[in-house]
Formats: structure tokens, sequence, C-alpha cells
């Protein structure tokens, strides 16, 4: 089956008026000096509700046939600066995450998450390597309150963030890092391929890391466009699906379309719309407006939305998670359309 999800928001239930029940999020935070170091019970608050709120999330997801799901990394806000048993409410915490877990499994959801980027485990500052590793272990403590045994099924999806102008050394520095994680989290962590030519293509990925430890690589389509290794897009889907089929786990991947194209497609839409064309658009102050915020988007930053969906290569397992600033809407339509060809 060709899964499609979603990562960390769901815009329908942030955005949900009170007369509705009002806004769900698993990403409550406080400001440093609001609650550190004296004041964990603010966080602890926080860490609680959110907690309860992904609950939701998934109640959500499973009335809308959506089973993968990537779980924010704000669960518990400030994580490397205190120890997870140490709030106050760690045991109710507990009990619902565990409840969390429960629901999920007995549904069929997969849950992942996605450690932002200052996690740098080849960085060659120490201290930087410290506070990635404590990152990272927060994020399989999570798991394991989930009641989840280790596994890449549950993905720490990471990217090595920094080649320092030596792919090699920093992979090797990389390594040396991740022997240092603990058991549980090593069985979680995986890597993805890069969006910039001179970090880590799928390539540079399985055979400067991959083939030491047995890391999974986790597909980025759209990054790829980017940073190729001399690969061809199937080439490179395909060497970084052994990597999870040696381990008996679904390959995951990420897909994103390019924002700029989507801005840009827009844009020639209300030019046409009003007979001007683009070499005019500078004449018209409105239209040059958006043309100058059109000509300031990133080439890598994701769109809104996506109008196709990937080449799968005639594989029929597979988890793809759509990285859409719209989150689930982005999806709606693609599983509308799975279900219509199921019915046919």
């Amino acid at each position: 089956m060709i899964r499609y999800g979603y990562a960390c928001v769901n815009a329908t239930l942030t955005n949900r008026p009170k007369k509705l029940g009002g806004r769900v999020t698993t990403s409550r935070t406080a400001r440093k000096a609001s609650w550190y170091p004296h004041n964990l019970q603010l966080i602890s608050d926080k860490a609680l509700d959110n907690a309860t709120d992904l609950l939701t999330y998934l109640k959500w997801n499973e009335e809308h046939g959506i089973t993968l799901f990537r779980v924010g990394s704000e669960l518990f806000p400030w994580h490397d600066h205190y120890e997870l048993h140490d709030l106050p409410d760690y045991d109710k915490i507990s009990q619902k995450l565990f409840e969390c877990g429960e629901y999920a499994r007995e549904h069929g959801h997969r849950l992942t998450t996605h450690p932002g980027p200052f996690h740098v485990l080849g960085s060659p500052r120490q201290d930087v390597v410290e506070k990635s590793i404590i990152g990272l272990e927060r994020h399989s403590q999570m798991f394991d309150l989930m009641g989840y045994t280790p596994s890449f099924e549950n993905k720490i999806n990471i990217h090595v963030a920094g080649a320092y102008g030596d792919r090699e050394a920093t992979a090797k520095r990389w390594i040396k890092s991740w022997q240092r994680l603990s058991d549980a989290c090593k069985s979680r962590l995986v890597l993805e391929n890069d969006d910039k030519a001179s970090m880590y293509s799928v390539r540079h990925l399985y055979e400067l890391i991959h083939r030491e430890i047995d890391i999974p690589i986790t597909f980025d389509y759209w990054h790829h466009t980017f940073c190729t290794g001399d690969l061809s897009e199937r080439e490179a889907f395909f060497m970084a699906r052994e990597t999870w089929e040696k381990h008996g786990i679904t390959q995951c991947t990420h897909y994103s379309e390019s924002r700029r194209n989507e801005k840009k497609s827009f844009l020639n839409e209300v030019c046409s719309k009003h007979g001007i064309s683009w070499e005019e658009i500078d004449t018209w102050p409105t239209f040059a407006k958006f043309k100058k915020e059109f000509s300031k988007i990133k080439e890598q930053a994701h769109a809104d939305y996506i109008l196709d969906t990937p080449n799968t290569y005639d594989v029929d397992n597979l988890d793809i998670v759509v990285e859409a600033k719209a989150k689930e809407l982005a999806i709606l339509p693609v599983l509308e359309k799975q279900k219509e060809l199921l019915i046919l």
C-alpha cells in the first residue's frame, strides 16, 4: 500500500474556532526566561497539554484515513534543559503518551519524528555534539514512553547537517558521535539526503555512513533534485529502499513540491486573467509586488500544496510523508483519489 502522511501540525485543529472546541496543538512552549531554571511546573503543564492533544490529532487522523504522522519535536518544550522524569507531572504525561501509543498501534498508525537542524552529530564543536546527543535521546525517550520497542518503524529522522568542506572527515565524526547514543536511539535514528550540492546525496550517505553502520536512508524526492550524487531519481530511490528492506521495515520517503513554481503558476494565472504578459508585470504596481515576493522565495522552499504525486516505481509498500505547508489539507485530495481508485 502507498501510504501518505503529513508532518507535525494539523492545520484544521490548530485553527479550530472556540465554538467548535478551540485550538488543538502539540507545540505549546514558553519563553526560557519565564521558567528557567526554577519553574518546571510551567513546562510540565505545557507537555501534558501537548501529549493530551496528540491523542486528539491521532483520532482526527483515524477519522480521515490518515495512518502516517510525524510527531512534532516540541512536545516536551526545552527538553534538553532537564531530565524528563523531573517534570512534576511526569507520571500523567507518561500515561497520556502511552495511551497515544496504544491508540496508534491499535489502529495501525506509524508515528515518526524529525528533530530540528541543530542536531549536528558531525560538528567539530564538542558542545554542539553534546547538545545534539541529549536532544536525540529525548526524542527516543518519547517513543519509549509511548510503549514502542526501538525500531526504525518509529524513525527519528535527521540530516548530517553540515559537511564543513570535507564530507569524508565529517562522516567519520558523525559515526563516532553516533556510537555514543543509546542502543534504543541508534535503533530509531535514520538519515535523510540534503538539498544542497555541497552536502550529502543518497549516494554519499550510503557509501560514507550506511556501509559502516547500516543506518537506513530516508529518500527525499525534492532534495534529490538539488543533490543527485550523479544518480537518477530511480537509482537514488532504490538505493535508499535497500537500506530499509534489509531491516524488514517499510521504506519511508519525503515528498514536496516547489513553492517558487507554485507561486509563479498563481502569478501566471493572475496575469492571464487580466491580459498582462510576464514582461509587463513590472509596470503594474500590484502585480509587480507579487513578482517581487515571488523572486525572494528560495528554490528549495516547500509549496503549500502538491499538484502531483511522486513516482513510486511500481513498489506496492511505501510510506510518503508530504512536507507541504498546508499540512493535512495537502494530502486529503490524494486520499480521496485513492478511495475512488479502490471503488473502481
